[in-house]
């Protein structure tokens, strides 16, 4: 019996990303331009009417998220895309989806910041992805793809948690894998008409009992509840849906903990390091949020003695590691912000020097 034949498509990050939500059952996409995710809306422009899709270019960031907000109500598979400051304006929205309890997929092409900052690619924005961001006492899951063609898979996953657990779910990639060209292989396409039936979803209520979506709730004690059903919510997300990958753990001295694209310079640094004797691994997140604490927390217990955290902005997801290890090994960290991407020999420089400092004096 022979086996289909898989192909590859080489495709650029940004038109790979449009692509799989299409192909994910997306049929609402509300966006508005900015570099370097250009590429997401221009591509949803030509293809999602192809699809039977709807396509609106919003007046703006805040125009775009309320309009996603608007779709989700209807149970459609509703997705909008930015960068850094975009995203920013969205954050209200983002909110009301999570108070609403909607689901929908939110992308950050991630620029340098802050301010109006600059287009290169960075990872500044991981407070503002696994905070909340916005108002209120909410989380949203955080998926975190070093490749394009993981950047297509998490399109998919994202999708199926958002519909799953009625939540906003964002994507944070950066502006350099949004730009790069890969091979990938299309899942295939999902008919939206086969996924299962969104009970809550307000499609008109003739010849049923009305249906309503509100987090205007000025019962106090009414308002707790929601508060605290949410938190469940998370709480079971954490327990199911945390995700990360180990490389070359298994007789590690030293971890670097990095995601994304820091995680793809980091691999190539520990490939170094390697053929010079150092034993040293990675440790990558792939879901930001729920942060894979319980992972690092046995790497500590194996006996490794010292994580470096490796991020291209000035250190932010270090906080969350020291956080977790609570001071049983040392964490330093090598932080490149503004949208400078250093090479592995650059990291396997500073690993090098950690390294020796640590094991070897």
């Amino acid at each position: 019996m022979s086996k289909k034949k898989v192909e590859k498509v080489l495709m650029r990050g940004n038109h790979a990303l449009a692509e799989a939500a299409i192909r994910a059952g997306c049929r609402f996409y509300a966006g508005y331009p900015i570099t370097p995710q250009n590429e997401v809306p221009e591509y949803m422009s030509e293809y999602m009417s192809k699809a039977g899709g709807v396509f609106i270019q919003g007046e703006s960031e805040i125009a775009s998220i309320s309009m996603v907000q608007g779709a989700a109500t209807t149970g459609a598979r509703a997705m909008t895309t930015s960068s850094s400051p975009g995203i920013s304006l969205k954050q209200e929205g983002i909110s009301f989806l999570a108070g609403h309890e909607l689901p929908a997929v939110i992308v950050n092409m991630c620029r340098g910041g802050p301010g109006l900052g600059n287009i290169a690619g960075s990872q500044c924005d991981y407070f503002q992805s696994t905070r909340g961001g916005g108002h209120g006492d909410y989380r949203t899951p955080v998926l975190a793809p070093a490749s394009v063609q993981e950047l297509v898979d998490l399109v998919y996953q994202a999708f199926d948690l958002a519909d799953k657990y009625r939540t906003p779910t964002l994507i944070l990639a950066d502006g350099m894998l949004g730009n790069t060209m890969e091979p990938v292989v299309l899942p295939e396409p999902v008919d939206p008409k086969k996924l299962p039936e969104k009970e809550w979803a307000m499609k008109g209520a003739k010849g049923r009992p009305g249906r309503r979506s509100i987090s205007l709730i000025l019962d106090t004690k009414v308002m707790e509840e929601h508060n605290w059903k949410l938190q469940r919510k998370y709480k079971e997300i954490e327990n199911k849906e945390t995700r990360w990958e180990e490389y070359l753990l298994d007789d590690a001295k030293m971890a670097v903990v990095a995601f994304g694209t820091a995680a793809r310079i980091a691999r190539g640094a520990i490939n170094r390091v390697r053929k010079e004797g150092l034993q040293v691994g990675l440790l990558r997140p792939i879901t930001l949020w729920p942060f894979p604490s319980e992972a690092i927390k046995d790497l500590v217990s194996a006996g490794v003695g010292e994580l470096q955290v490796f991020e291209l902005n000035a250190g932010q997801m270090v906080e969350d590691v020291k956080r977790v290890v609570e001071g049983k090994v040392e964490c330093s960290l090598y932080a490149r912000p503004g949208g400078v991407i250093p090479t592995p020999l650059d990291l396997s420089k500073a690993i090098t020097t950690r390294y020796y400092q640590k094991f070897c004096v």
